[in-house]
């Protein structure tokens, strides 16, 4: 009898989720001024997002305190047992931030794609 060759494992998988990282070479890897410039670039408009973001967040949550401390009488009003100051920093605020979030980390990857497509552009 003639022996046959074992057959290899192969490993099935589904089509990858996330496009893999692309290798960038050029202005930005070697570490030129240009390359400089570009990183820069998207760090400031990365940072002027954040404070954006934060400058919102700040303004909306950040001033119910004050306006509780303002007006006074809606400190004392109650929804069955519970001040509706805890309502509104407590329950309100959370729907609010995981929006926030939600357009913060969007921005982002559109500020990061769009960073890697012009790179992409400048390759070529």
């Amino acid at each position: 009898m003639s022996e046959r060759p074992t057959p290899q494992r192969v490993r099935v998988t589904g089509p990858p989720r996330r496009r893999p990282p692309m290798a960038r070479k050029g202005e930005v890897d070697a570490d030129t001024r240009l390359g400089g410039v570009y990183v820069g670039s998207l760090l400031r408009e990365q940072l002027w997002l954040a404070v954006r973001t934060l400058a919102l967040l700040v303004v909306t949550i950040g001033s119910l305190p004050v306006v509780f401390h303002v007006a006074p009488g809606l400190a004392s009003v109650r929804v069955g047992p519970v001040p509706v100051a805890w309502l509104v920093l407590g329950l309100a605020s959370y729907p609010l931030l995981v929006v926030l979030a939600w357009r913060y980390i969007r921005s982002a990857e559109r500020n990061e794609a769009a960073f890697a497509e012009l790179m992409d552009e400048v390759e070529r």
